[in-house]
Parts: C-alpha cells; sequence; structure tokens
C-alpha cells in the first residue's frame, strides 16, 4: 500500500545515516532509491489471514512454507507486539520450529509481514512467534551511539614507597565478569487461558575445533544466550580473507556470525528477514543484546535438519564473509554487506611435559565482553586437546597482549592441583584481558594476542615456612638481609634471600616486616582503609594490571603502626604532626584525602621461582635513634 512505502522509505532513510555511522568506507554503497520491499502494517494483521514464509532447509536454496495467523499478542514487552502464527510446510511438520530459522521473513499478498523469531518449547505443532517488521525497523532508526562499557567492581590499589612514582598497582576483589551479560525473555504469555512460555527460537552456535570438555564446561553460559552449542566444522583457515558473494543473499538466506574464526571457529546461524541496498536485517530477536557492536558475518549452508524433542535445528556449516554486523537490538541484528569487521588475532601455543609444542592460530570478535569470554573459551579448548584433566599437574601460564600506542601488558602466573587445573588456567588468561576491555576508562585498539601453557605432570607449589633477618635493630638507611624459608610439596627446603633498604627519613621505634605472596599481600591491602584508586585512563590502567602482583614470588612490605594520608591515589607516611593536624582538621579535604592507621613505608619482591608460593610472616625490627 502506498502509506506502508512511505514508511518504510524514511525508515530505510534513516537506515543509510545508521549504516553509514559505523562503516564509513561503505557510503558508495548505498542509493537513495525507494526499496522495492513494501511492509504489511501490523495494524492490518488479522486472524486466518494466510501467507508464505521463506527459509533455507538444505543447501542454499530457498524454499517457501506456509503460515496461518492466529492473532497478535499486544504489549508483549514495553511497547513490543508479536504476531502469533501456524507453520507449516516442508520439514516442519514433524521437526516443529527450527533453530536457525529466526529471521525467516513473512510474506501475506506479497508484502512483508515481519520475521519468524519465538517459539514454544516442547510444542507439538509448529506455532510461532512473528517480529512485525515495524518493529524490526524502528530499533534502528536512531543513530547508534557508544556501547556502554561498565567498569569492572575491582579495588585498584596504589603501593607507596620506593615505587610510588610507577602509579598504582592492581589489586583484584575478586574475578571480573567473564560472562556476556545474559538474555532471557522469560515473560509469561497468556493464550486462550493457558500459560506458556513465548522464547526467542534459538540459534545454534557451530563450534570447530572445540573439545568435548570445553563445551560441556560451558553449555549453560551459552544456553543462557539463547545458543545451542552444535559440534560442526569450520572453515579451518585463520586470515579471515575468503569473501563471499553478497549477491546471492536474499531475503530467507541463512547467515554465520562469526565470533571465533580460524582453526577454532564458533559461529551463529539465522536467516535474512530483508536485504535493502546493501543493508541487512536478520534474527527478528537480539543475538547477544551487545547493541552498537562490529562482527563479521558470512554465507551458510544447511547440511540438514535434525528433528529434535527438546530442540530442533539446522546443521549449517559456514562460507565466505560478506560484511559486518554493527547493531544487535531488541528486534534484530542489522548489517552491512562488504567491508570487513576488526578482529583479534590470537596465537595460543601449548607445551607439553613431554617437549612437544602446538600452536594454534585464529580470530575473535573485536567486543568488550565477548572477547574475554571467548578467551577463556578457546583457551580451555586448548589446553584439554594436549593436557590431562586429572591428577597432579602444573601450568604456567604466560600472556602478552599488545596495545596500539600503550606498552604491552605482560602477566604470568602459575596453577598447580590435582583438578580444574585447566579451568583456572584458562581463566586466568581471561583475566587481564577482561580488565582491560571492561574497565571504561577509554578507548582500546588491541593488535594481538599471544598465550603460551607449559604444562609439567607435577604440582610444584612452594610453602612459606619461616623468615628471618640479620638484624634485630637498624639505623635509618641502614639495609637489612631477609631469608625466607621454603618446603615444597616433597618436603626438599629451599632458601631466598633478599636486601631491603630501611628508609632514611624513619622515625625511631617499631617497625614491622611482612613476607608474603602475591594474593596474601592483595588481600591484606584490600582489608586496608584509605586504599581504592581508580585508573583514569589506558596508560595508568595497563602500569596498574603490568605491576599485579604474581603468584610465583615473595613480596616484602615494611609498615608501621602511624596515621598517613592518602591524596588523589599518592600515599604519604609517616607525616609530621602539623600536617596531620592540618589534614584532619579541614572539612574540604575529607573527599579528597583518606586516612591510613597501618602505613607502609617500602615494598619489594623477591626474585620468582618456577612454582606456586603461598604463605605469610611477619617479623618485627627495631629503628634506632
Amino acid at each position: 500500500m502506498p502509506g506502508g512505502k512511505t514508511v518504510l522509505a524514511a525508515v530505510c532513510a534513516v537506515s543509510l545515516l545508521l549504516a553509514v555511522a559505523f562503516v564509513p568506507s561503505s557510503r558508495s554503497v548505498f542509493a537513495a532509491e525507494a526499496p522495492k520491499t513494501t511492509i504489511f502494517p501490523l495494524a492490518e494483521i488479522r486472524p486466518g489471514l494466510k501467507g508464505i514464509g521463506r527459509t533455507v532447509f538444505v543447501g542454499s536454496k530457498i524454499e517457501e512454507f506456509q503460515v496461518e495467523i492466529l492473532g497478535v499478542l499486544k504489549n508483549v514487552s514495553p511497547r513490543q507486539s508479536v504476531i502469533l502464527a501456524r507453520l507449516s510446510g516442508g520439514p516442519l511438520e514433524n521437526a516443529g520450529v527450527l533453530a536457525g530459522m529466526s529471521g525467516s521473513p513473512v510474506y501475506i499478498d506479497g508484502r512483508l509481514v515481519g520475521a519468524v523469531a519465538l517459539g514454544f518449547q516442547f510444542s507439538k505443532e509448529p506455532i510461532a512467534g512473528i517480529t512485525p517488521i515495524e518493529q524490526m525497523l524502528e530499533a534502528f532508526e536512531e543513530e547508534p551511539g557508544q556501547s556502554a562499557t561498565p567498569a569492572v567492581k575491582t579495588a585498584w590499589s596504589f603501593e607507596p614507597g620506593a615505587e610510588s612514582a610507577d602509579g598504582p598497582r592492581l589489586v583484584s576483589s575478586g574475578t571480573p565478569n567473564l560472562l556476556p551479560p545474559s538474555w532471557n525473555e522469560n515473560n509469561p504469555v497468556f493464550w486462550q487461558g493457558g500459560q506458556a512460555s513465548l522464547i526467542p527460537v534459538a540459534t545454534p552456535l557451530v563450534l570447530s575445533g572445540f573439545t568435548s570438555e570445553a563445551m560441556e564446561h560451558f553449555v549453560n553460559p551459552l544456553r543462557s544466550l539463547g545458543l545451542v552449542p552444535v559440534q560442526g566444522g569450520g572453515s579451518g583457515s585463520s586470515d579471515g580473507n575468503t569473501m563471499g558473494d553478497p549477491s546471492r543473499l536474499q531475503p530467507g538466506s541463512m547467515i554465520s556470525v562469526q565470533l571465533v574464526r580460524g582453526d577454532l571457529s564458533a559461529s551463529a546461524d539465522g536467516t535474512v528477514t530483508l536485504v535493502d541496498q546493501g543493508r541487512v536485517y536478520a534474527f527478528g530477536h537480539p543475538f547477544l543484546s551487545a547493541g552498537p557492536t562490529e562482527i563479521p558475518f558470512s554465507e551458510s549452508q544447511v547440511i540438514t535438519v535434525l528433528a529434535d524433542y527438546s530442540n530442533s535445528m539446522k546443521i549449517t556449516t559456514s562460507g565466505g564473509l560478506l560484511g559486518v554486523i554493527g547493531q544487535d537490538r531488541s528486534s534484530g541484528i542489522f548489517g552491512l554487506l562488504g567491508g570487513k569487521a576488526r578482529t583479534v588475532p590470537v596465537e595460543i601455543e601449548m607445551v607439553s611435559s613431554r617437549g612437544a609444542s602446538r600452536s594454534y592460530h585464529f580470530e575473535v570478535v573485536n567486543d568488550h565482553f565477548l572477547l574475554p569470554f571467548l578467551m577463556n573459551f578457546t583457551a580451555l579448548s586448548a589446553i584439554s586437546s594436549t593436557e590431562r584433566l586429572v591428577g597432579d599437574s602444573t601450568l604456567r601460564v604466560e600472556e602478552t597482549i599488545s596495545l596500539d600506542g600503550l606498552p604491552d601488558v605482560k602477566s604470568e602466573s602459575f596453577v598447580s592441583g590435582s583438578t580444574n587445573i585447566a579451568v583456572e588456567a584458562a581463566q586466568s588468561a581471561a583475566v587481564p584481558l577482561a580488565y582491560l576491555t571492561q574497565s571504561g576508562v577509554g578507548p582500546l585498539d588491541i593488535h594481538n594476542i599471544h598465550l603460551k601453557f607449559v604444562s609439567t605432570d607435577r604440582r610444584l607449589v612452594e610453602e612459606l615456612e619461616q623468615v628471618w633477618g640479620n638484624k634485630r635493630e637498624v639505623n635509618p638507611g641502614d639495609t637489612l638481609e631477609l631469608t625466607a624459608l621454603l618446603r615444597g610439596q616433597d618436603g626438599k627446603e629451599m632458601l631466598q634471600k633478599t636486601t631491603v633498604e630501611i628508609p632514611a627519613n624513619l622515625t625511631p621505634g617499631p617497625l614491622t616486616i611482612t613476607v608474603a605472596d602475591g594474593n596474601a599481600m592483595d588481600r591484606m591491602e584490600q582489608g586496608r582503609e584509605g586504599r581504592s584508586f581508580v585508573p583514569k585512563n589506558m596508560q595508568q590502567l595497563v602500569r596498574a594490571i603490568n605491576k599485579s602482583r604474581h603468584n610465583n614470588r615473595l613480596y616484602v612490605r615494611l609498615a608501621r603502626s602511624e596515621t598517613g594520608f592518602v591524596l588523589q591515589g599518592e600515599n604519604f607516611p609517616s607525616p609530621p604532626p602539623s600536617v596531620v593536624r592540618a589534614l584532619s582538621a579541614d572539612p574540604a579535604l575529607s573527599t579528597n584525602v583518606s586516612p591510613t592507621f597501618l602505613s607502609t613505608v617500602a615494598d619489594s619482591e623477591m626474585d620468582p621461582v618456577p612454582s606456586v608460593v603461598t604463605g605469610n610472616k611477619s617479623i618485627t625490627v627495631t629503628v634506632k635513634d
């Protein structure tokens, strides 16, 4: 109808601005002419109307299925309506609504009604919820802004003493969020007096190169995101340059949203609803609710349809790249044909206890939540493919994250034990990346990531048993030699020595010297008042992560019980009495100054050892006048 053409033309004009906004190189792709497809307005939908849908059941051939409108569920969620319809034809009679059908376009009298997007789990017949095309178009009317990046809820602790000029040190109060925010549309829908759950049609996540152990570990987080893990085959190529033919993409075609591509691959498959002058609308429901994003998508072919009692699905395989998904909203995903998404090259190197070495090369989507999650997933798969999962073992984890215009982020950690070693090692590899991407302190451009896991088929843990010094009394400016006694799992002893300098400005009195592993020292810092500090830029964040304590060495802290202050992240231990009175008395400074009652006057670290180190010991020496 003419009104429908006018509405769609206006919407597409705005969509053109949207498309140009996030892929500048595609400006010349779009023309100003009105689209050929007209819409069937939601206001004209009536029970009993008949139509057709289009999707792929085998290969890349688009086939038709029949649609009978049952009614409209209005305001299922705020300002969102769903068209309820009965589907028939092809394998739908036996298999029901298929995972992978999300986005299949529905037409009445040649006009586009919307996309198959919702279904009832365990339903005996293929009844589906259709997202009206008007809602899909409206979801992408507004020009996209930057996606909100939640700050990591972690303490950023400033360490005083000789290292104070280097900025704060990261002290983690817990593991950052390694899972993307899940979306579970569990809205109760009442229909004909009964209650049922109308949920998004599941999206098959085709995994290649992933071990069954890794898939089993992550199956629940993936299902919470509406993804059904399926073992499949991938491109097996890490270059990511193989391009498909955009001219073959039509409403009803399958596409594959590429999360990981290379030696390991993970791709989510769905159906295209509308292709308009280079703009692609698909799925009809949120993929991951990522908002503005940048994910490559490719061609996809259906190998076969699998009928299942709980979740029938299309078994697919991905092909050449077609373009970039730039928006992931409540009513579907929106992308552009052509162009190439920015991805992060990753190399994982596995060195086993037998001396064998194996490397994996792949690219991961550049998204602040998905990147750490997928690194965790791929790392666990790489470890479990070569190393045992039960029995005494130790994994050394070395990671280098190369950044544009910033120093490399480097970390090293050891994981040792008899169970869950692979899970803990994979998580430790993802944690620094999560701090970087989820901090919210500034833009970040990751060039590449290199991970190295070195395994040993025995537990390597050293426990701190005793600490002593060569003096009980020291003068300001003196040096003190400390000796730490470590005992391994096999009972063997190891001595570590270090020399600490006593600050020349110390006043007479007792001085507490604490020697502890990195985790124990972090816990002590978390319990102290006035220690919180939030990085204000990426340079400070990178320094804080690089200065974070490791679990394969001992740290030394010199402290005394007296009033000190932290002013805008700078530590002022043992200030003169006049400064203490001034800072304590001025209420205007209370928001910028935090008092401390155990002042750290110096700290250092001992040499690393090739094992996990645990323990916490303190001694006291007297500073003479």
